[in-house]
């Protein structure tokens, strides 16, 4: 998860994820070199009284200004379809979850189970044990089989809500009447965290999202508790 005074991204938890940080280095390089030409520009046009002639009318020049932007953005783009097709790429999940937003709580269920579901309350405060995170612990974690392909489909029961995991590289509007869906892969076991991220309402702030990454084993014995408490 995020720490203090941190300036990049989380750590990624799924491929998906180091696709946009890598994406993200790359476009921000770029952004790096047009900032320090344009800077070296400025600086030589103010500080140098000569002028040169032979770019005062230059097709050639136009030509060139013309052509480099239109290859940068090329090279912006390509990369960006690319990461955009795969996040919506969806083949054959191991495990379907269904997150529906509540003001202003969230509920799982697991569809794939005949009776696995559950709401996820914010930890108060004053509830909370030494370790966990104030705003950002729930009582239930979605818990979630790692290196397995899990499809969440999200909805919303009353106003707009938005599922949002960082270090997972998903966030997805919760629409009432409307079922959007994402998939996603943990790449590594852990505990992640997110929060709503679209504004709705008075406690807002108070509805975060916990995702519980562990092994394939693990996952079976947590599922059979929960269905056997059920």
């Amino acid at each position: 998860m995020a720490h203090p005074s941190q300036l990049g991204f989380q750590d990624a938890a799924s491929p998906v994820m180091e696709e946009l940080l890598h994406f993200h280095d790359h476009a921000l390089m770029i952004v790096f070199l047009i900032s320090v030409l344009v800077l070296y520009i400025i600086v030589a046009m103010v500080t140098t009284k000569l002028t040169n002639k032979n770019i005062l009318d230059s097709q050639e020049i136009e030509i060139i200004w013309t052509v480099l932007p239109a290859i940068i953005l090329i090279m912006i783009a390509l990369p960006s379809l690319r990461i955009l097709y795969l996040m919506d790429e969806i083949n054959d999940p191991h495990l379907t979850i269904k997150a529906v937003g509540h003001q202003w709580y969230w509920s799982y269920e697991y569809t794939d189970y005949e009776n696995l579901e559950f709401d996820s309350y914010m930890v108060p405060t004053q509830d909370l044990t030494p370790g966990q995170f104030r705003l950002l612990e729930t009582d239930h974690r979605m818990v979630i089989p790692v290196e397995s392909p899990v499809r969440v489909m999200v909805t919303a029961e009353d106003v707009l809500h938005s599922w949002a995991i960082p270090s997972l590289g998903i966030k997805l509007d919760a629409v009432p009447g409307r079922l959007n869906q994402t998939a996603f892969i943990a790449s590594r076991p852990g505990i992640f965290y997110g929060q709503c991220s679209e504004i709705c309402g008075a406690n807002h702030s108070f509805m975060p999202i916990v995702v519980e990454a562990v092994p394939l084993k693990h996952f079976e014995n947590w599922s059979y508790l929960m269905i056997k408490d059920a």
